[in-house]
């Protein structure tokens, strides 16, 4: 692959915290406390900690059903079982979704990613929760003493 991480790479987790880290210009542990302190100050922080915490959450998975198919292959005559198959299958589906967990986060560090440029991302950004309303909800404060223009108090009249 072009983005440094080869399809050998053991370490899927490591190299991109690594990414994320350089990106943010701190470690994991800080920048996931800045983002539970602000999580909305920085969509883009928030989204890269959400993803690269289902990655931990997929790598660990895939840990333990690696291992328990490499304990029950230790025991297993020349032929394999159905139970057996049964784990090769979990740790494909947990290869699956450890590299898609990865995709994702390798998508949310790249800047120039096919989609965050178009008229699809502009959409997908307004769709994003704001820190606040997007409209005024109060009427503006006036100093005491001053009063709104008399235009602004007239009655919207019916269009007929």
């Amino acid at each position: 692959m072009t983005d440094g991480i080869s399809d050998e790479s053991a370490d899927v987790v490591g190299v991109l915290t690594e990414r994320i880290e350089a990106r943010f210009g701190m470690g994991m542990d800080q920048l996931k406390a800045v983002v539970a302190a602000a999580p909305t100050t920085n969509p883009d922080a928030t989204d890269v900690v959400k993803w690269h915490g289902l990655l931990v959450e997929a790598q660990s998975v895939l840990e333990r059903a690696e291992d328990d198919l490499l304990a029950t292959l230790q025991t297993q005559p020349s032929e394999v079982d159905d139970p057996t198959m049964g784990l090769a299958h979990r740790v494909n589906a947990a290869v699956t979704a450890r590299d898609g967990r990865a995709m994702v986060v390798r998508w949310l560090l790249d800047p120039d990613a096919p989609g965050k440029k178009d008229r699809a991302a502009e959409r997908l950004a307004r769709l994003r929760p704001r820190s606040g309303p997007a409209v005024q909800t109060s009427a503006p404060h006036r100093p005491a003493g001053t009063h709104a223009p008399a235009s602004a108090w007239r009655p919207a009249r019916s269009a007929r």
